[in-house]
């Protein structure tokens, strides 16, 4: 039971200092909008991808791209919690580094599943349409994925001293996770490097999954994208509880 409110009490502090910041959170909303709007309203007046309009196709990369941005920098946290020695205070209660790593990671998968609903919401404004089964297929690779990329954030937070130093390596994480994915193209037809450097990305199979669910449109199969997602997901919980157990404070 100490366990359980041990994460009960670390979710809830991320949650707060999350909700706090009213910037961050409508900054996480806008940005998304900005890209479909003038990003995809530009290139959706002459470019139209199988049955949807352009807008629409790459509306499920927009959310991935949203939820990797607002996961891996969540591990900035981290990095002030050592600067402020706020991680000291919680060691000092009899608490496990894997209770406090799953109470941030729970932590930092809400507020990203927050900016998440509201993205999904705002998509009916451009014409997406959802049932019930594709909601709850839709909310599924997004919690996985959430997951994952939130211990990435982690992963990067234990290990760095600075939030500069965060900042400039996430960025390494971002923009090849997100641009080499297939969120703002489809799958087929790709040159063989481009092909090759989607396939090795795991955020490819969140995007086509949620492509599939959303569109019905998936490259893949979703049993063969939920499984592969899965995986990623498990392999970055087991590092990232590793490397928060060896982090130095």
């Amino acid at each position: 039971m100490g366990e359980m409110l041990g994460i009960y009490a670390i979710w809830y502090r991320e949650f707060k200092v999350f909700w706090r910041e009213k910037s961050r959170v409508i900054t996480s909303i806008i940005n998304p909008i900005m890209w479909l709007v003038i990003f995809g309203g530009g290139l959706g007046a002459s470019v139209s991808v199988g049955q949807v309009g352009y807008q629409q196709f790459i509306f499920p990369g927009i959310l991935t791209m949203a939820i990797v941005m607002s996961s891996i920098f969540f591990g900035a946290y981290v990095v002030w919690d050592k600067k402020i020695d706020f991680l000291k205070e919680v060691l000092v209660a009899p608490l496990s580094r894997t209770t406090i790593f799953t109470g941030k990671i729970l932590g930092g998968a809400t507020d990203s599943l927050m900016q998440a609903t509201i993205l999904v919401l705002i998509g009916t404004l451009f014409g997406i349409t959802y049932t019930v089964q594709s909601l709850l297929v839709t909310y599924l690779f997004l919690f996985l994925l959430t997951i994952a990329v939130v211990s990435i954030g982690l992963i990067i937070g234990s290990v760095m001293e600075s939030p500069e130093g965060f900042g400039l390596i996430t960025s390494f994480f971002v923009f090849p996770l997100t641009f080499l994915s297939g969120a703002f193209y489809p799958l087929n037809n790709l040159p063989q490097w481009l092909a090759v450097a989607t396939t090795i990305d795991p955020v490819t199979y969140a995007v086509d999954g949620l492509r599939g669910a959303i569109l019905g449109t998936s490259y893949n199969s979703l049993l063969f994208d939920f499984s592969l997602l899965s995986v990623f997901c498990v392999v970055m919980i087991v590092i990232g509880t590793i490397a928060f157990n060896r982090m130095k404070l």
